[in-house]
């Protein structure tokens, strides 16, 4: 790919992570922060409907690009988006079988996945915004996140933050899935 293409293709997707940022904090400002008697939430409920093929799109979408910039930009990965990789890629195959049999209990399975991903996700982000050069878990000398290989607005949007941020809507679509008051049908 030429670099015009690399970085129309890093715009695309930073809108996205930045999209998909709002759309998580939204969700969880709406689920935690709403009164008892505001019970129905047309945002909450739309997400608590379709949870299984958000969680499935998020997911693949977390799968396949990291793919693209390590196999065809050529963009190796390093240590900590390894493991990440570890974390992130079975859940596909987890949404991908719910979605199919329509099993609202992945939630279950799934959360420890995700759970531990984004954990070293929020590590591996901290290193990155914040951290001594000196003291990072993957040194610039070779393969490396830190190299800065994908640096959008203003360098806000970055692997480690796409990363990062897959995790934590995956996250908060699995706790409105679990946390929602189910609406009870009264005959």
């Amino acid at each position: 790919m030429n670099n015009e293409a690399i970085h129309y293709l890093n715009i695309f997707l930073g809108v996205g992570v930045i999209l998909l940022q709002v759309a998580s904090v939204g969700a969880l400002f709406l689920l935690f922060f709403r009164t008892k008697e505001t019970t129905n939430n047309a945002y909450l409920d739309f997400i608590d409907k379709h949870v299984l093929i958000l969680s499935f799109i998020i997911s693949l979408f977390a799968s396949v690009f990291p793919l693209v910039y390590s196999e065809i930009i050529e963009f190796l990965p390093c240590y900590l988006c390894w493991w990440q990789r570890v974390f992130m890629f079975p859940t596909l195959f987890l949404f991908g079988t719910a979605l199919w049999d329509r099993d609202r209990k992945v939630v279950r399975y799934a959360a420890s996945l995700l759970s531990t991903g984004f954990l070293i996700s929020i590590y591996q982000n901290l290193f990155y915004y914040f951290g001594d050069t000196s003291t990072l878990p993957c040194d610039a000398s070779g393969v490396s996140c830190y190299q800065h290989l994908v640096s959008e607005f203003g360098g806000y949007i970055s692997i480690p933050m796409m990363a990062l941020t897959a995790f934590f809507s995956l996250l908060t679509l699995l706790a409105v899935a679990h946390f929602y008051p189910k609406k009870v049908v009264v005959k």
